[in-house]
């Protein structure tokens, strides 16, 4: 009777995917015919007794519709107790991407995952779209591990987190105060606040108070606007509702010097693009990101922490500033992937790998 009670739960849990007219005919022009919508090689195309499965949720944090994904392990049984593990996306990325392979993954080994989309980004609610603070990525987080701790099966004490890139940085500021997460690890960390502020490499530090200048204009043209328009980079009067890529053309790409941009157009727009996914956020977003630091208070996280990175990453330099700073973990560790840049580690299958063997031995561990 336990065991119905807890399936019917776990139904009244999950929804049937619903994909709208719009990013219906967005999807049938990159090819993608996954009924799950899911952009990454091996990605589950149906659920299937004895493999692991795919469950389309959505719940609320401050109001607003999460949209997620949680994978269960094969021969999942909501009467058993399982480990589980929240997956937090890249900048720019959408649960669809690395977040749900690595998702998946993980639940191959026999953990109840979660990939979900930021509020204001992918398929989650939120208004204006593209807005990327700081506090509402790592409320998120908190939000997912709200949600997963209380999913038919998962012992709430056995809660792991990984972050990737962005939501790396994300996932050490949310850790630092939620100690229900028990185990956090990161991948190819990225501090936003870092680079929104000094630029990519400290390549903008010159022109700080400019772009604080810029984003307090493009607040001010948001609370003028009724509704700010999506259609890409919108330029009002000079100034800039959107910062980012819209778009980019073939000969823009290859020209693009640093592996990470180079590398993350041609992942994005190209080999996994997917419509929720792009490289805009609102430029008033800079107001909170450039005041922000995923390392401020960094030695509250006394977890037990593992810090992923590529040895070919042009990034590894903001793994390595963090992890110096957790002065406080139970243990710690900074491992690795030999020959891996930033982006070959969200798909390129012998680093997905070396960083799954190395987590699912950590969560094992620890959880």
């Amino acid at each position: 009777m336990k065991a119905l009670k807890e399936l019917g739960l776990l139904i009244t849990l999950s929804i049937t995917i619903m994909v709208s007219p719009v990013l219906a005919q967005s999807l049938k022009k990159t090819g993608n015919t996954n009924p799950y919508t899911l952009v990454y090689k091996g990605a589950i195309t149906k659920n299937e007794t004895g493999k692991v499965n795919i469950h389309p949720v959505k719940y609320k944090i401050n109001g607003i519709n999460i949209a997620a994904n949680v994978y269960t392990p094969a021969n999942y049984n909501p009467s058993e107790k399982y480990p589980s593990v929240v997956v937090a996306h890249p900048n720019g990325g959408i649960k669809e991407q690395t977040a749900g392979l690595y998702a998946q993954h993980l639940a191959e080994a026999g953990y109840v995952t979660l990939a979900f989309d930021a509020a204001y980004q992918g398929s989650s609610g939120g208004e204006p779209r593209h807005t990327d603070k700081p506090q509402y990525r790592t409320e998120d987080i908190h939000g997912a591990a709200d949600y997963l701790t209380q999913y038919p099966g998962v012992e709430a004490d056995r809660l792991g987190v990984l972050g990737i890139c962005g939501g790396g940085g994300y996932t050490l500021k949310a850790a630092q105060s939620d100690k229900r997460f028990k185990a956090v690890a990161t991948l190819s960390m990225f501090n936003s606040g870092e680079v929104r502020r000094n630029g990519f490499q400290n390549s903008q530090v010159k022109t700080i108070q400019e772009r604080l200048k810029q984003a307090s204009d493009a607040r001010t043209l948001e609370k003028e606007s009724s509704k700010i328009p999506e259609d890409g980079r919108i330029e009002t009067g000079g100034k800039s509702i959107f910062s980012g890529v819209a778009s980019i053309t073939d000969e823009e790409i290859a020209k693009t010097s640093t592996d990470l941009y180079r590398e993350g157009y041609e992942y994005y727009y190209r080999s996994h693009a997917h419509p929720n996914s792009t490289f805009l956020y609102t430029t008033s977003s800079l107001l909170d990101l450039m005041t922000w630091d995923a390392t401020d208070q960094i030695a509250l996280i006394d977890q037990p922490l593992l810090m992923m990175a590529g040895s070919k990453a042009d990034t590894k330099y903001m793994t390595d500033e963090a992890f110096a700073k957790v002065t406080n973990s139970k243990k710690k560790e900074l491992f690795l992937i030999e020959g891996a840049t930033h982006i070959q580690t969200y798909w390129r299958p012998e680093y997905v790998s070396k960083a799954v063997n190395k987590l699912t031995d950590f969560y094992k561990t620890n959880l």
